[in-house]
């Protein structure tokens, strides 16, 4: 195969113009989802695609299979929408493992139905878990998401932990006014049950288009938020390009004592462009070189068209080489405003 001038090598795996390399591949299982939160869907949810767009189950495998063995993929993260709705999701991780027993395996869910799955997914050879709560009050979590299901949530949760899904991490999106002034006691309720809180900035995404720069809870907030109760010291371990920033946690009276650890993740204040490790491939199969793009590669299409693995991976690395340096949104409200919200929602991208 010729390889166009410019473009990496078969053999060079997912980099792009500016030298990073894309080891982290996402993968969302469906555009559906069981809750409407208020950053990320409409009231009335939105348009889901047809069974027949969806990645099957083997394409699915097929796509890792080529991500792990021709790009260098080296981490599995299955997002949504909401993955736990998909009735095959547990033959699919078991095949997953099957085909690749060390790969680190992840998912990201709502936890909406988690403690009735929580046990078949550890068994199936998924290593580890991210659970997105916004509010430890009922009240508070109804109008964040639309639906009553905390209980659901705190059960789902619990019983990940039971089955020994790695170290449990919970993922809130702090919304101003809303519940902001809860995160000292997310922090604790976290640290005090061994999970890993992990703050992420609301960001653009969201289908309403309500999202502003002014309305946000910056990192820094956060940071300041969390300062009143609890003494935050950078973790020493390397960040290795993950999204989040870790700090280690001490009680502000107990500060000999680490109490666990928290991350933040500031995509839009301090975003980590620059380190950028993540290939994300959306429910009907399109490559998104950036969770804020624009543009996308449709590796479906190609699949079912009969191309061979060398040629779908060429497809993969021509999207990947044309990331773009970084989203812009840093600059959003400070004179240079070269971002633009995508049209597409967090449900139908997948995180």
């Amino acid at each position: 195969m010729t390889v166009p001038l410019g473009m990496p090598r078969p053999d060079a795996g997912l980099v792009d113009r500016f030298g990073r390399r894309a080891t982290d591949l996402r993968i969302s299982l469906t555009d559906k989802c069981n809750l409407r939160c208020t950053y990320c869907m409409p009231a009335e949810g939105l348009d889901w695609l047809a069974r027949d767009q969806v990645l099957t189950a083997g394409e699915i495998a097929r796509l890792v299979r080529i991500g792990v063995d021709s790009l260098g993929v080296r981490e599995l993260r299955l997002t949504g929408g909401e993955p736990l709705v998909r009735a095959d999701l547990v033959e699919i991780i078991a095949a997953l493992r099957s085909e690749h027993p060390d790969l680190p395996i992840s998912l990201t869910t709502n936890g909406v139905g988690l403690d009735k799955k929580a046990a078949a997914l550890r068994e199936a050879g998924l290593t580890r878990i991210n659970v997105s709560m916004d509010s430890l009050h009922p009240g508070t979590f109804a109008q964040l998401t639309r639906r009553p299901f905390l209980d659901r949530v705190l059960k789902g949760i619990e019983a990940a932990a039971e089955a020994g899904l790695g170290l449990v991490k919970i993922n809130a999106v702090l919304m101003r006014g809303i519940n902001d002034h809860e995160a000292p006691a997310l922090l604790e309720w976290a640290v005090a049950r061994g999970f890993e809180l992990r703050f992420i900035e609301q960001m653009p995404l969201d289908a309403d288009h309500g999202w502003t720069r002014e309305g946000m809870i910056t990192a820094r907030e956060i940071r300041e938020l969390l300062g009143r109760s609890f003494v935050l010291t950078p973790d020493p371990r390397s960040r290795d390009g993950a999204p989040a920033e870790r700090f280690e946690v001490r009680r502000a009276g107990s500060p000999d004592v680490v109490a666990g650890t928290v991350g933040i993740i500031a995509s839009v204040t301090e975003p980590f462009c620059a380190d950028c490790t993540r290939t994300r491939i959306t429910a009907e199969g399109k490559v998104r070189s950036c969770l804020f793009s624009h543009e996308e590669t449709d590796l479906l299409a190609t699949l079912r068209g009969g191309a061979s693995d060398a040629d779908i991976a060429a497809v993969w690395q021509q999207a990947m080489w044309a990331k773009p340096r970084a989203h812009g949104m840093d600059h959003v409200g400070l004179g240079a405003p070269d971002f633009v919200q995508p049209d597409r929602s967090m449900s139908a991208i997948g995180g």
